[in-house]
């Protein structure tokens, strides 16, 4: 299937690894430009690096933190006209919400609702003017599917859901999309890095927990995140300019609403 999109510039964020590089990469074998962001030269490099080699794309880098306007505009910089946006930003910390302080659920809410707004604001009249446009906010499951102690996550990431199901409604006639992808546990060196913390009493080995949390998942697995990156291109594609303002789980099954 040709996805239409061969040519177009592709702007993914937090891309050197994980469920970000799995989209740049997906995006790449289609075609697109891609201009991948994050913190750390070191890991972008590694990153582009493979992308290039797995697809013959031409891959950009840009270095920087995008919960920041200096990391953004440095996005925006090396991608300037992205006809395709993958907003995306590490999830802020667990806890129980009364360690929180306002500082905390302020540094949450530049990361995980304002920078995608930011960029949003940034790209969405250029896409308009060009008459195609995608955006995707990698958000969490747990938006739809909260856990007590992912409170700043729960609340901050239901904002941008919120914000996004109104103006969603407005560019889509210029066919320019806006859409979620709510991921559940997917086999990430982030999600491997929880357990490991997790297991630190030595009550279980961390290989332990990882096969116990797996095989509870209706899937009986964790996510590989290849699969979350072919979803990622497909919503992006010439084939979904029908679907807009949606919050699509990919988990494995594990939110059990019918909603």
């Amino acid at each position: 299937m040709d996805l239409g999109i061969s040519g177009k510039r592709a702007l993914v964020c937090a891309a050197s690894k994980g469920l970000g590089k799995a989209c740049a990469m997906h995006l790449a074998r289609e075609g697109a430009e891609v201009t991948i962001a994050a913190r750390t030269l070191e890991s972008l490099e590694a990153a582009a690096a493979d992308i290039r080699q797995d697809s013959g794309a031409k891959v950009i880098i840009a270095v920087g933190d995008v919960a920041t306007e200096e990391g953004r505009q440095a996005a925006l910089a090396a991608c300037p006209q992205p006809d395709i946006l993958v907003a995306n930003c590490g999830g802020p910390p667990p806890g129980d919400f009364r360690q929180f302080s306002r500082d905390d659920w302020i540094k949450a809410f530049d990361a995980n609702m304002m920078s995608s707004i930011e960029l949003i604001k940034a790209t969405v009249d250029g896409m308009i003017a060009r008459k195609f446009g995608r955006i995707i906010n990698i958000t969490s499951a747990a938006v739809k599917n909260p856990i007590p102690m992912l409170a700043l996550s729960n609340g901050i990431r239901a904002g941008l859901t919120g914000f996004v199901a109104g103006l969603s409604r407005e560019t889509v006639r210029h066919n320019v999309t806006i859409n979620n992808l709510l991921p559940g546990p997917f086999d990430t060196d982030r999600l491997r890095g929880g357990f490991l913390a997790r297991t630190r009493s030595g009550a279980q080995s961390m290989e332990e927990a990882v096969a116990k949390a797996a095989a509870a998942n209706p899937a009986g697995r964790f996510g590989d995140p290849d699969e979350f990156g072919a979803t990622c291109a497909f919503l992006c594609s010439q084939y979904a300019g029908y679907i807009t303002g949606q919050n699509l789980v990919i988990d494995g099954g594990d939110y059990r609403g019918m909603l």
